[in-house]
């Protein structure tokens, strides 16, 4: 049997898909197993083993029709869609897959085999079990059984070969790896909203340089580099700047090799945690009862208006700008000194 995921749209939520995907090798031991995920999130699934095939959906290089082809070529037998969207429905319909699941959202029940209500409790469970509840809900309908269990540990693999890769970067972009190693994650690619402030980042970092002797890194992706380039011009002693210079792959091998990640809402926060290394994220916006990355510790401040999950504060963005540098520094210190 041939199965095929069509993964999620972003780093943090294909992290959070990985009990789930598990689940799917439990129900299918014997099947082929394809993830159909965009570019920028293919190396999350390098070196696991409950995958067997990564397919690239990539409108820059595969249009709809490409991918359809891509499809009904590979012959898959069931379609399980991890995404909300009618489009990923109808992929799955043009490419005359028997047995297509999701969710009945944005009207395309229509076009799934298995069309399946969004759970009534999604905004107060972590992401991770709305995935997990459609596996089980595709379980029911094709075996008549389910399990439900709740463990939400999620690992991600990261070789040796690769960790060494990584201590070789951080070499020759002169970090002193007889220290302790804070990565910085200023960005936050899908929303303005989830970004502490920058200068607040900045006096962290000299905090961390000063108090705490550590190396300080700033990590993000291409389109974080502005963000970063702020950060590293209000601080004092200059971090070690790698935002947009590394591949994916190669980030999650350095988030490995760190002491402590502290970052926004984003999705190194994700495999920051996935990878074993300590992550501290500050929350503001966002719902951390659904998005927390499993295994790390947060700060946040209780005020009225969040979370409002907006990407764009309306009013003084004071969910985030009331989170002191002194507090998120002295967190810190605990979970290094743990």
């Amino acid at each position: 049997m041939k199965v095929v995921i069509r993964s999620t749209n972003w780093i943090g939520d294909s992290v959070m898909s990985i009990p789930a995907l598990k689940e799917i090798r439990r129900i299918f031991p014997d099947a082929k197993l394809t993830l159909c995920v965009k570019s920028w999130a293919k190396d999350v699934f390098e070196e696991v083993d409950f995958i067997d095939d990564v397919l690239i959906y990539d409108y820059r290089k595969m249009n709809f029709f490409k991918q359809v082809f891509e499809w009904r070529k590979r012959r898959f037998d069931v379609a399980i869609l991890f995404t909300n969207s009618f489009e990923s429905a109808l992929l799955a319909w043009f490419a005359g897959v028997k047995q297509r699941f999701g969710y009945a959202t944005e009207n395309r029940g229509f076009l799934l085999t298995g069309a399946f209500s969004v759970p009534s409790w999604k905004a107060s469970r972590h992401e991770a079990f709305y995935y997990l509840n459609l596996v089980w809900e595709v379980e029911r309908k094709l075996f008549n059984q389910s399990n439900s269990f709740e463990d939400l540990t999620i690992s991600i693999p990261v070789s040796e070969e690769r960790r060494l890769k990584a201590r070789r970067i951080l070499q020759n972009y002169s970090v002193d790896l007889s220290r302790r190693i804070v990565a910085l994650g200023a960005g936050s690619k899908n929303s303005l909203a989830k970004r502490w402030p920058a200068d607040k980042y900045a006096k962290l970092n000299d905090l961390l340089q000063l108090r705490e002797k550590t190396n300080v890194i700033l990590l993000g992706a291409k389109d974080e580099t502005g963000i970063a380039k702020e950060v590293l011009n209000k601080a004092l002693l200059k971090p070690i700047n790698l935002t947009g210079e590394l591949s994916l792959a190669e980030t999650i091998a350095i988030l490995s090799e760190i002491d402590l990640l502290i970052s926004n809402d984003m999705g190194l926060a994700h495999l920051a945690s996935a990878v074993g290394t300590k992550t501290l994220v500050i929350f503001g916006p966002t719902n951390e009862k659904a998005t927390k990355p499993i295994g790390s510790q947060i700060i946040r401040k209780e005020v009225a208006c969040a979370p409002c999950m907006r990407r764009v504060c309306p009013i003084d963005h004071r969910c985030m700008n009331l989170i002191s540098v002194e507090e998120v520094f002295e967190k810190a210190q605990s979970m290094l000194a743990s």
